[in-house]
């Protein structure tokens, strides 16, 4: 299988094909990482690879929005490694996803904004952290097209997803049926289905991580539908749960 050799930004969070992650990259170990990205031609694609952090340990100084008073504070000088251990791969999901940089715009102070969209899964294979950043050799997980028979469960499956997911996220928002969004707002595609509900959903990175790494869009579609009925049941039970701005946030899942 083809590899690749890719910038690595570890995060204590899950990026899944399809979803934008928006950053603000403040350390400076990153801020070399995307001034190498900005020397590519901007016809080509601005690649690098997001893993999530086994430990739940994010030691880079990173945020999403826009600016906050962090940005103000000196970059911290850090070898490309430090604090991941001994071994960084060992601290790392094996699983992760490309992300394609769409906007890197560099601030005043030298910090960045990134505006990045999650392209396709890869898998690490060893990690190198001889330069100013983390990088990678990766291979991509690919995922075999359905049989017939398959493709018509997994369309099932996303249907049923759907209708739990909008049942989620009324308990969640305590919205009426009417701010729901309606089935021509939602894609109809089973994968971009299962994609789109693993990021939108409320649930800690080692969840995530198990839905990114699922081998198949079904697999991924029956547990959503699982932990989406049990997250409903759970907010049932428990209406004074401060959740309403969780739903009102961009989908993305940094």
């Amino acid at each position: 299988m083809t590899t690749a050799r890719l910038p690595l930004f570890p995060l204590n969070a899950v990026l899944f094909p399809g979803l934008v992650l928006p950053l603000n990259v403040f350390e400076e170990r990153y801020r070399a990482m995307m001034r190498e990205l900005l020397k590519s031609d901007e016809d080509e694609p601005r690649r690098f690879v997001v893993v999530a952090i086994r430990d739940g340990r994010e030691t880079a100084v990173t945020g999403t929005g826009m600016p906050d008073p962090v940005a103000s504070a000196p970059p911290t000088e850090r070898a490309p490694a430090e604090g991941f251990g001994p071994d960084p791969i060992q601290t790392f999901h094996r699983v992760g996803c490309v992300a394609d940089a769409a906007t890197i715009r560099e601030r005043p102070d030298g910090s960045f904004e990134v505006l990045a969209t999650g392209t396709t899964r890869v898998r690490l294979l060893s990690i190198d952290a001889s330069g100013p950043y983390l990088s990678a050799e990766v291979e991509e997980v690919t995922e075999e097209p359905p049989a017939e028979d398959e493709a018509d469960e997994a369309g099932a499956l996303a249907e049923g997803v759907l209708r739990a997911f909008r049942a989620y996220q009324k308990r969640l928002a305590g919205a009426t049926e009417r701010s729901l969004a309606t089935g021509s707002e939602l894609p109809d595609d089973p994968s971009v289905v299962s994609y789109l509900v693993a990021a939108a959903t409320v649930l800690d990175v080692p969840t995530k991580q198990r839905l990114l790494q699922a081998p198949d869009t079904a697999t991924r579609l029956r547990e959503e539908l699982t932990l989406l009925r049990r997250e409903t049941a759970v907010i049932r039970h428990l209406p004074s749960l401060p959740a309403p701005d969780l739903t009102r946030a961009p989908t993305h899942p940094n």
